[in-house]
This record gives structure tokens, sequence and C-alpha cells, in this order.
């Protein structure tokens, strides 16, 4: 089955859209082969504001409503206690969120960026997806990241090369509760190493501490600026650390 063959079949549905690389190619697909497409964005504690940003940026590149729904995760305690299943039930809350706001719309069929090379055993959220009958058309048709990539760049969707970017709260160790200070911290801190031309990287806290994962080939970078990042993430964290085992 192709993306063409998925909306001939399915010429109106929603999209939980992220900002990500592969819910805009979604969007865009959608868009292109003419089906009636409605992109929802949940506005979150978990969600940094440049992922907003960039899903403002492409809706109006490809003249489509983003619709921006308001949701304190942090309100449920299953997520806020951040257990081995918070993501589980962050997902639920997310899509149900979602799917209340669609149905209002005319939208009966629900769908979500995941793609080929996604593995549903890395994604507890993934059982939540299938419980909540949402569909994900680049999984099913068998477009991998990589094709993703090459397609969204061939379209001049500047989210080609976006890198992936986990939610907020996979900075928190499992079982330490999750505050909205905590999460603002790290974004703060993240948008710091992004300023400094960092990429592909992790801030973890660790019992009130930064620790820094970046990649092999940005060692040296880190230690070059240790000293002003030092300055700049002290005032977040009692101490900054740097992770040997690069991501």
């Amino acid at each position: 089955m192709t993306l063409q063959d998925f909306f001939r079949d399915n010429p109106k549905a929603a999209l939980a859209f992220s900002g990500g690389a592969d819910s805009a190619y979604l969007l865009y697909a959608a868009l292109e082969n003419g089906a009636e497409t409605g992109a929802y964005y949940v506005k979150s504690p978990f969600q940094p504001r440049f992922e907003l940003e960039d899903a403002r940026r492409l809706c109006e590149e490809l003249n489509t409503e983003l619709h921006v729904l308001e949701l304190d995760v942090l309100a449920e305690d299953s997520v806020r206690s951040n257990p081995a299943q918070r993501c589980y039930d962050c997902k639920k809350m997310i899509f149900r969120r979602i799917s209340e706001a669609a149905q209002r719309d005319g939208f009966s069929l629900l769908m979500d960026g995941t793609n080929a090379s996604d593995d549903a055993g890395d994604r507890p959220g993934m059982r939540a997806l299938g419980e909540l009958n949402v569909r994900s058309p680049l999984r099913e048709c068998g477009l991998t990241k990589a094709e993703i990539r090459r397609r969204s760049r061939e379209a001049g969707l500047f989210t080609w090369d976006k890198p992936a970017y986990a939610c907020l709260a996979t900075r928190i160790p499992e079982g330490v509760q999750i505050t909205e200070e905590m999460l603002r911290k790290t974004e703060k801190a993240e948008n710091y190493l992004f300023s400094l031309g960092f990429t592909d990287f992790r801030i973890r806290y660790a019992h009130g501490c930064a620790r820094i994962q970046v990649p092999e080939g940005q060692l040296g970078s880190v230690m070059e600026k240790r000293a002003e990042i030092l300055k700049e993430l002290k005032q977040y964290y009692d101490a900054v650390l740097l992770d040997l085992e690069v991501r």
C-alpha cells in the first residue's frame, strides 16, 4: 500500500501533529493527496516551545490550520509520579484529548506519524495507540525514517533533517516525581546547548545534577566550552556532569 492508496481509501482524517519530521511529512502527503486533514497539536509541559513554533511554521507553509489543544498532563498522578508505564498513560491522555476535539470537528479517523523504523518494543506508548484505534499510515506503508527524510527534502520541507526529540519527561529517571520546574530547567538548559551548536544531545536529571549526553564527535566541543556551560547550567542544577557513555 502507498500513501496515495491510504488517502484514497481514507479521504478525511485528523492528525496528531508534533511538528517533527514524521508527522510533518504525513501532513504534507495527506494534503498533496487531496485528503481533508485536521492537524492537532497538544500543548503540555512535556513539549518545549520550539516544537509548537515548528508546528505553526510548517502549517503556515502548507497553508493549513493548526489546532492547538491545551493539556495538563501533570494533573494525572499516573503520569506525574513517573512510573514505568508513564508513557502509556500519557499517550492515552493526549490521544483522547485529540480524539475528542477531532470528533467535534467531524473527523472519525485519527492518525499519527509512527514510521516503519519505529520499534514497538521500544515505544510503550504504541500500545495506547492500538487500544485507541489510531492509524499510522507511514508505518503501514513501510516508510522508514530515512525514506521520510529523503522525501521531505525533495518536497522542500524544512523539517527534513530535524533531529528526533523525545519529550522532556524522558530526561527524568523513572520513579522520580516530575514537576513543571524540572521540565522548564531542562528546556532552558537544552536550549542553551542548542545555541552553542550542539545537536542530538540530552541533559538528564540525576539527583539534582545535570548529566550531559552528546554524540562522540561533540565531546571535544563540550570540554572546549566547559566554563561557559558550567556557568549557565549551574543556574539550574547543583552540579554538571559529562556522561562518557555517549549517545
